[in-house]
């Protein structure tokens, strides 16, 4: 799920940055800092939204001589959650099930949770139906259930099952 959170990151600015754009030079630098990158339970950081008004007065790092400005702001994340539906893509695919990612979070779904009538293809490398409908091949979009999740201090991980109605390959 999408959220918007308040949060708090320290920006270390350059002297040679102290000009009457610091303000859009201390935005451009929470941007590349934040945006991308993960945040610990509060998930992904999608984009920031919103820096909080007025900027504090920035604090002197005496050994490097940097200005530090610890800014708030608004931003969007992406956190999944357990028995979340999600589309994803497949991203590689082996006889013990299949890992496909959603945004930035990989899922890992094993084939004890892919329908019954799927067999591994070894040559094709992917899932087959017996009948022929289904194929879960890298690149493919499928949607999924998450069944649970590993919170990391980098990163989140998850596994998930396409074993439900109206989950399993998604078309166009």
């Amino acid at each position: 799920m999408f959220f918007l959170v308040d949060l708090e990151r320290r920006i270390h600015m350059p002297p040679r940055q102290f000009n009457a754009k610091l303000t859009d030079s201390l935005t451009q630098r929470l941007m590349q800092e934040v945006e991308g990158s993960f945040a610990g339970r509060h998930g992904f950081v999608i984009m920031v939204v919103h820096l909080h008004e007025p900027i504090p007065h920035g604090e002197l790092d005496h050994t490097t001589g940097f200005a530090v400005f610890p800014l708030k702001y608004k931003a969007l994340v992406f956190r999944p959650f357990k028995g979340e539906v999600l589309d994803s893509v497949v991203d590689k695919v082996t006889q013990h099930g299949f890992f496909a990612d959603a945004g930035p979070l990989k899922i890992f779904v094993s084939h004890h949770l892919l329908p019954q009538d799927m067999g591994y293809d070894a040559q094709a490398e992917c899932w087959r139906s017996v009948d022929g409908g289904d194929l879960i091949a890298r690149d493919a979009s499928v949607r999924l259930r998450i069944l649970g999740l590993k919170i990391e201090a980098t990163e989140i991980s998850a596994t998930g099952s396409v074993r439900d109605d109206y989950l399993g390959t998604v078309e166009g």
